[in-house]
């Protein structure tokens, strides 16, 4: 664990886009930038941009710097095997995609009680341990997207899984259905490293309403984004913390607090408090767009983008939410009033979102 060398990670589920392709060119100078610093933490996944993300790793980092200047972590996600023999070509043919010989950390995607019996079932913990005593992983893991209890009987069945990936932001910290807070006990208490994701829920914390925005501009110590990433950085057991970059600009921000990282005084975490606390009356849908949900949508509704459209408008109050749902959004995709409340988006939602009644609610405001 101590090849990590700053608490930086570099999340690519959403890289920089040019007409629809991964903007190779620019991941590229983002790829060396970060690595120049001393940064050396890059997350992927087989699903992440439709396919893309694992090959502009090939074609962006792994092929263009030696292998020990960078650690990478992929995940085992449950919709690519049905079966413990399906895990072995999968696993060989990501590395190829990827191409590496060995993954740094390999974890199992997005654990929760849903899934966790048919990767107990197909025996896909066992199987990661024996890739890694074959030495195509170093560290086995899981990532993580349920209750503290869950995360409990998975730590204390398999207590080999050496770190857990956690949802982990100041706003999401209490939060009844996220339980941000007593998953992180949970880890400290089976003294694993964590690997924190959704710093800045989706962006939510970097695009903050103006009355919150003015909280943290006041202090003068730099973006929204910075107070959202150093929280997460300074609590204890805290080995990395991803960021999903999808421009310089925004990795350059990210870089400038993050070099020298400082936690956030008491002054800095009073004001945070403040910005929760206005958070709260905005009555925002907490998505944070991991399009977990899009996949299955008989009606192939946007979810993620709608509901971005409705907080949007309840932030904004302007003709922009409108535009984006009529004119982008709900163009060759589904409507909000087109959902058959089937339930199969809110089986999978890592946010345990009533998505049917709040489609219901985006149906209303957009669709007089």
């Amino acid at each position: 664990m101590d090849k990590v060398k700053k608490k930086l990670a570099f999340g690519c589920m959403r890289l920089p886009m040019k007409n629809g392709r991964v903007d190779e060119e620019q991941f590229c100078k983002m790829a060396d930038r970060f690595i120049e610093e001393g940064f050396n933490y890059f997350d992927t996944a087989h699903g992440y941009i439709g396919g893309q993300s694992e090959t502009a790793i090939r074609a962006c980092v792994s092929s263009r710097h030696p292998r020990e200047d960078f650690l990478l972590t992929d995940k085992l996600t449950d919709s690519y095997f049905n079966k413990q023999e399906d895990i072995r070509p999968f696993f060989e043919e990501q590395l190829k995609l990827c191409g590496v010989d060995y993954f740094d950390f390999y974890l199992m995607h997005a654990q929760g009680a849903g899934n966790y019996p048919k990767f107990k079932r197909c025996r896909a913990y066992e199987t990661a341990f024996e890739l890694k005593a074959e030495g195509k992983i170093r560290h086995v893991g899981i990532s993580f997207h349920d209750t503290a209890e869950v995360l409990e009987q998975i730590l204390t069945e398999y207590p080999q899984v050496e770190v857990v990936q956690i949802q982990f932001n100041y706003l999401d910290y209490e939060d009844p259905a996220v339980q941000s807070r007593k998953v992180y006990e949970v880890c400290r208490r089976h003294n694993k490293p964590i690997l924190v994701m959704e710093p800045v829920k989706g962006g939510k914390l970097a695009n903050l309403p103006a009355e919150a925005a003015r909280m943290l501009n006041e202090l003068g110590g730099g973006s929204p984004a910075s107070y959202a990433l150093r929280f997460a950085a300074m609590q204890e057991g805290m080995l990395c913390v991803l960021s999903g970059m999808s421009s310089i600009e925004q990795m350059e921000d990210n870089l400038s607090f993050m070099k020298d990282l400082k936690p956030l005084d008491e002054r800095e975490l009073d004001a945070v408090h403040k910005v929760v606390d206005i958070l709260h009356t905005k009555h925002l849908i907490e998505c944070t767009a991991c399009r977990y949900c899009t996949d299955g949508c008989p009606k192939q509704i946007s979810i993620p983008d709608l509901f971005s459209c409705y907080n949007m408008r309840e932030i904004t109050h302007d003709w922009n939410a409108d535009f984006y749902y009529h004119e982008v959004h709900t163009v060759g995709h589904g409507k909000a009033s087109d959902c058959i409340k089937c339930g199969k988006c809110e089986r999978i939602c890592p946010q345990h979102l009533p998505i049917r009644k709040l489609l219901e609610e985006v149906a209303a405001a957009f669709e007089k």
